[in-house]
């Protein structure tokens, strides 16, 4: 076995926009697992937005500091385990960072099932198509006939969401960036309408593709986006806020939108934020539509794999700048069985 952990840490912390050069390849000491402990080796990283947000300060975890080990979800294989829980060979997603190996306790690591492919297992059946579940189904709980808007459409999230959505019976309006994406959410994945916000207006645009307005938005990405959707909000309309890309990649965040104070209490809108974790009991049952839609035609899966821990900061800086179509994860490592 090797005796070295090849890792990727965060070498500086970006003022402004991430560049590869925030960060630096490094050969640290394998880990040892201690009582309780498991030794996993990393096989597949899930590469996010909250990457980068975690740049910035603390959040639902602690704050990413210079010269650590960068952090991410990841699904790895048991190498050594002192719980009798996990045995060497059994798959779990954890904590892990961007690194070969790492030992957690094993009250931190959630087991998996074998799955064919393994990417599914962060894709959509991990945390990315999870949080799209709940954040549509718990707080949008969108109708049918009722019109859904998604931002950032094409992501790994957002993709989820739209299809979703046309499962439920809601018409469904994608917004993502560039011509290409827009028609391939409407040609490939079902969408009812798609919008560029790189080349129309936002708001013109919104008024034409939701002319019985927006029932329930799926927010991704703050800032103007999110100002033009509210403006175009049903009575009683549900906005579930995922997350505020547009905020994260920059050292000059633009404020939020004017007027959501007084347009939350006179269309009486529901704004609510939340994270996977926060439904913590249901996942099984979220596992298990996720599973029965896709095997069933119903919800494609869309994924974007590079190959190599040394992709990462490259994968990470692209995917910022909108390069990916759905899930995009590293491929570290073979299963060794």
């Amino acid at each position: 076995m090797t005796t070295s952990n090849k890792q990727i840490l965060l070498a500086e912390k970006p003022t402004d926009k991430l560049s590869v050069d925030h960060f630096k390849l490094s050969e640290g000491p394998m880990p040892a697992a201690g009582d309780g402990e498991v030794l996993c080796r990393t096989l597949i990283i899930s590469q996010d937005a909250a990457n980068r947000a975690w740049m910035q300060g603390k959040t639902y975890r602690d704050e990413i500091g210079a010269g650590q080990v960068m952090a991410g979800g990841v699904l790895a294989e048991v190498v050594q385990s002192n719980d009798a829980k996990f045995s060497p060979g059994d798959l779990v997603e954890a904590d892990g960072g961007w690194q070969e190996y790492f030992a957690k306790p094993a009250k931190e690591l959630q087991k998996r099932s074998p799955h064919d492919p393994l990417t599914n297992l962060l894709s959509v059946l991990g945390v990315t198509g999870k949080t799209a579940y709940f954040g549509l189904l718990k707080i949008g709980d969108p109708q049918p006939g009722e019109t859904v808007v998604v931002s950032a459409a094409a992501g790994a999230v957002g993709n989820v969401v739209g299809q979703i959505a046309k499962i439920k019976g809601a018409r469904t309006v994608g917004i993502a960036g560039g011509a290409e994406k827009c028609n391939w959410l409407t040609s490939e994945l079902g969408f009812d309408a798609a919008i560029d916000y790189r080349e129309e207006n936002l708001f013109q645009a919104l008024k034409e593709k939701c002319p019985d307005g927006i029932d329930v938005y799926f927010d991704n990405v703050g800032g103007d986006i999110l100002g033009a959707v509210l403006f175009r909000m049903n009575m009683h309309g549900r906005i579930a806020c995922c997350g505020a890309v547009s905020q994260y990649d920059t050292g000059n965040p633009a404020p939020g939108p004017r007027g959501v104070p007084g347009l939350l209490v006179t269309k009486r809108l529901k704004m609510q934020g939340f994270i996977v974790m926060d439904y913590y009991k249901e996942l099984e049952k979220a596992e298990a539509d996720l599973t029965q839609w896709v095997n069933e035609g119903k919800l494609k899966v869309v994924e974007d794999v590079l190959d190599g821990i040394e992709s990462a900061p490259e994968g990470l800086v692209g995917l910022l700048a909108g390069k990916n179509r759905g899930k995009r994860m590293i491929r570290v490592a073979e299963p060794s069985s």
